[in-house]
């Protein structure tokens, strides 16, 4: 897992029992779960492929604006979600200024490819715990991961 990356850094503390330390609770990021940008990049291969150098230019591949939030709504929610006394707190130590608020705009991503975000912020993070409690309890995760992308890709009012 990624150094520095919130969620993974949740995550551990999280597993590990520990207090998950945060730098910046209000800061807004655009929160996804990694299976929507992949989706995104799997459509643009294929337009690549069929149509070449209409489709070969920069794309964003981000959640709705709904799904911008605080990071500490995103500790909260991990931290509820997993139960077992997860907690977080303030790390005042000194550290380099962070943008407060970031997003990016995919209009061009689901207007050319016709491609969107599959799942709503919650169920992002429901399916990271999902993750997580399985690798913890030793499961398969080749299987469990395979089993998240079917779900992942199994058309919206089958969710």
């Amino acid at each position: 897992m990624g150094e520095d990356r919130l969620i993974p850094d949740i995550m551990r503390a999280i597993v590990q029992g520990k207090p998950v330390n945060i730098r910046n609770p209000h800061a807004i990021r655009p929160w996804q779960h990694v299976l929507e940008p992949l989706s995104g990049y799997l459509i643009l291969a294929q337009k690549l492929y069929q149509g070449g150098a209409a489709y070969s230019e920069s794309w964003n591949f981000g959640p709705n604006d709904e799904d911008a939030k605080p990071v500490s709504w995103i500790v909260d929610s991990l931290s509820k979600s997993w139960g077992e006394g997860a907690s977080w707190v303030l790390d005042g130590r000194d550290h380099p200024h962070e943008a407060h608020y970031l997003k990016l705009d995919c209009s061009k991503a689901k207007a050319r490819l016709a491609w969107h975000p599959r799942w709503h912020l919650e169920e992002a993070l429901e399916a990271i715990v999902d993750w997580h409690r399985a690798h913890q309890a030793g499961q398969n995760m080749l299987e469990n991961t395979l089993q998240q992308i079917a779900i992942y890709s199994l058309p919206k009012a089958l969710t």
